[in-house]
């Protein structure tokens, strides 16, 4: 497990797929701003790939986030679009409802950072989030991304276009805390 602060990044267990199908991919609203597609309804015990994690898929790297003390399960983050040849890679999470504004978002974004610089040996890590997520925008910029642009009206969300925003780390910027 990797060890932030106040949360833990761990493989995905089975039991862990109910409780994020319910909390993060059924509720549409949720769905639609976190996806870069329509929100559609998944079968349960389908094999839905933003859950069920195969092993054998390369360039994305699901964890389970949990808090470090008691292991509750508190979201999902996920290193992906994985670019070996030039090193780089988009990172994302999602935090159950219950679990969000208590700095957690901040402390997975390290870990992810981690991962991403130390484990992996990649070169840049990227964010793109809309530009009304201000608490993304904040994990991100906390740990160190920075702001590279604006892409106007790239998202289709429930209804209407929205603008997103472009961050960027790369490793030699990238300022870890004693934790890792």
């Amino acid at each position: 497990m990797l060890k932030g602060n106040k949360v833990g990044l761990r493989a995905r267990h089975e039991d862990d797929i109910p409780v994020l199908r319910a909390e993060l991919y059924d509720d549409v609203v949720n769905a639609s701003r976190a996806e870069g597609g329509p929100w559609r309804p998944i079968t349960p015990g389908s094999k839905d790939p933003r859950l069920v994690v195969d092993d054998k898929v390369q360039g994305v790297v699901p964890f389970s986030v949990v808090e470090l003390d008691g292991g509750t399960l508190i979201g999902a983050a996920t290193l992906w679009g994985i670019d070996n040849h030039n090193r780089a890679a988009h990172i994302g999470l999602g935090l159950l409802p219950s679990s969000r504004g208590k700095g957690y978002g901040t402390d997975v974004v390290a870990a992810l950072c981690h991962y991403g610089f130390i484990v992996r040996g990649l070169q840049r890590l990227q964010v793109e989030t809309l530009s009304d997520n201000a608490a993304m925008l904040r994990a991100a910029e906390r740990n160190g991304f920075v702001r590279e642009g604006v892409m106007r009206s790239s998202a289709w969300v429930m209804g209407e276009f929205l603008d997103e925003v472009l961050l960027g780390l790369l490793a030699q910027d990238w300022k870890p805390d004693s934790k890792g």
